[in-house]
């Protein structure tokens, strides 16, 4: 062993007797844990980091302030997508007299961006941070021209994916580019800035979807991707990401992409997310739940995800999704929590943008207005929640609180009805705006402290493949509770109304009172009044859920984590340094 390795090996030994007596008596690890799965611990040691910082080439002034600012503004986009169809969803289903695809408006996006995610996570392993972005960012363009140019429902559909596949790549490169451009210190401040603004986009999507509804058309919540597209990429090109590790030629990649990518893996993943979400989308819509083609499509699903896992296993640290990395408490609870966080909000979104347009007859723009309340208490408690993050160390507490004031919220908004006065559906909107924003970015900020910078890729991966995951089942299941209960609630006053449930389904929500009126009228907004509420009783659901996963994130004080990486100036890829490496052991299992 050379001298230096002996000095590390004391050094971290010393540092790590002093946080935790205990830890010779901590039974031995994985092997991918010891050698890949760095974890930054609670230790009074004094980052040695700065030398290292200078040495890394970090981009600074206005090449650092371009690349925060394209990469910041792309997932500024990406999280707008998600929201800003919301309010444009009534017009799209009257324009295509598809109220029954109205779940796979967003469910498709999130298909897409669910079945590439883990692949996303090994191509910034391997080939280039910068390059790999622009050409998500550029999938995710092109699917943006389609939708804003759909003829048909089906077209828009298929746009919605294409724009999911690539910000896939988009959420995970952001966070990894952060993570290559700055040091360690510094990336919190920075993350907590992106995830602002992905709050941003989310929250003040809806009135921007309902802007250009009704000012322009439905169209431009799309085609406002493509200029601002065009700065994103401006920004970017001409600047350098410095990577996390050495990589080789992309030729050469290439020419053994089946093992470095893990394509098979690819091959197996992403056909049972489609037919996972395939079965959930026909179910009790176009086929019978005991349908043989929706229960063919969840076994098949089930199969193929099956498979999946014995490949994954097999693969072992070569993996598209590393084993080590699920096992590990901290990365699991994450991704369930945001399974469940994103599936609150985007249901939220949807359908009190649906119970303003139907019920109290508001524009597209209004409705968006109307939606203020959740709009402020999202981004503002993003904001607050973050500070008090940073100042008193620990995320949990806000994990907590939010997930129960979450699920107050959603059983307060189960109680809309056509007569609900404003001052109450504005407070219980405040309520579940305020929930939303202390859960957005803690998740993200676990993880953070968790790796080193040169996994933040592929464990990023796993966490948004989670959230897309929970987001397209939550919308889909959504939409089959609102379109199962609407038939009901329809069927049940089909004399009072005058019209079969087909008729008034097929209208679309802006055509309503087109089409009835008086009576008629008063009976149709009480069966999408009873439609909307029992969609909320599903929001009660996964707000309480994460209240179960998010604990699993643990109670640790952010402020004295510091970088064992900086000590023992490790990387997964040299062989250097193993004898450091090896001290390092992986708590909070």
């Amino acid at each position: 062993m050379s001298c230096k390795h002996s000095i590390l090996d004391n050094y971290l030994h010393i540092a790590m007797a002093k946080t935790s007596p205990h830890t010779t008596d901590m039974p031995p690890t994985n092997t991918f844990d010891q050698d890949h799965l760095v974890q930054k611990q609670d230790s009074p040691v004094k980052s040695a980091s700065s030398d290292d910082e200078t040495k890394h080439g970090y981009p600074t002034g206005l090449s650092l302030t371009l690349t925060l600012t394209s990469v910041t503004l792309a997932y500024f986009l990406f999280f707008l997508d998600l929201a800003v169809i919301s309010t444009a969803t009534p017009a799209i289903t009257s324009r295509f007299d598809s109220l029954v695809d109205v779940g796979w408006y967003g469910g498709a996006y999130q298909l897409g961006s669910a079945a590439f995610q883990p692949l996303s996570g090994k191509i910034y392993s391997q080939f280039s941070i910068k390059w790999s972005f622009l050409v998500f960012f550029f999938i995710f363009e092109v699917g943006s021209a389609i939708c804003g140019a759909a003829q048909s429902s089906p077209m828009f559909i298929i746009g919605r994916v294409i724009a999911g596949a690539g910000s896939a790549g988009v959420a995970n490169g952001a966070l990894t580019t952060i993570s290559a451009v700055l040091p360690t210190k510094k990336q919190a401040l920075f993350m907590g800035l992106n995830m602002g603004m992905g709050q941003l986009g989310l929250a003040t999507g809806p009135i921007i979807g309902g802007a250009f509804t009704t000012k322009v058309s439905w169209r431009w919540c799309f085609y406002i991707n493509l200029p601002l597209g065009v700065i994103v990429g401006a920004f970017l090109l001409f600047n350098t990401i410095p990577e996390q590790k050495p990589k080789s030629p992309p030729l050469e990649i290439l020419g053994t992409a089946i093992k470095s990518l893990d394509l098979p893996g690819f091959m197996l993943i992403c056909p049972a997310v489609v037919m996972f979400l395939l079965g959930l989308q026909f179910g009790g819509n176009q086929h019978a739940w005991n349908s043989s083609i929706v229960i063919g499509l969840l076994v098949g699903s089930a199969v193929a995800f099956g498979l999946f896992l014995v490949w994954e296993y097999y693969q072992g640290d070569e993996a598209m999704v590393p084993f080590a990395m699920l096992r590990h408490r901290v990365i699991w609870s994450a991704a369930m929590t945001m399974f469940f966080s994103l599936s609150s909000v985007l249901v939220a979104d949807f359908y009190i943008a649906i119970y303003f347009q139907a019920i109290l007859d508001d524009s597209p723009l209004m409705s968006g207005v109307h939606m203020l309340p959740i709009t402020l208490g999202l981004v503002v408690f993003t904001m607050v929640s973050g500070a008090l993050i940073s100042a008193l160390g620990y995320y949990l507490p806000f994990l907590i609180a939010g997930g129960a004031i979450s699920a107050i919220g959603y059983g307060l908004l189960s109680t809309l009805s056509p007569t609900t006065s404003a001052a109450r559906w504005i407070g219980y909107q405040i309520l579940y705006g305020v929930a939303s924003g202390c859960t957005g970015a803690a998740p993200y900020i676990a993880i953070q402290n968790l790796v080193s910078a040169e996994q933040i890729p592929l464990a990023m991966a796993i966490i948004i493949f989670w959230q897309n995951i929970g987001a397209s089942t939550s919308l889909i299941a959504a939409n089959a509770i609102f379109s199962n209960t609407l038939r009901h609630e329809l069927q049940q006053r089909a004399t009072q109304i005058g019209h079969t449930p087909e008729v008034i389904v097929a209208a679309g929500v802006r055509s309503i009172r087109g089409l009835v009126s008086g009576s008629q009228l008063t009976a149709v907004l009480a069966a999408y009044a009873k439609s909307i509420d029992n969609v909320m009783y599903l929001g009660i659901a996964v707000s309480l859920a994460v209240l179960v996963f998010s604990p699993g994130l643990g109670w640790k004080d952010i402020r004295k984590v510091k970088d064992l990486q900086a000590i023992t100036n490790y990387s997964p890829n040299s062989g250097d340094s193993k004898s450091a490496r090896d001290e390092v052991v992986l708590g909070g299992k």
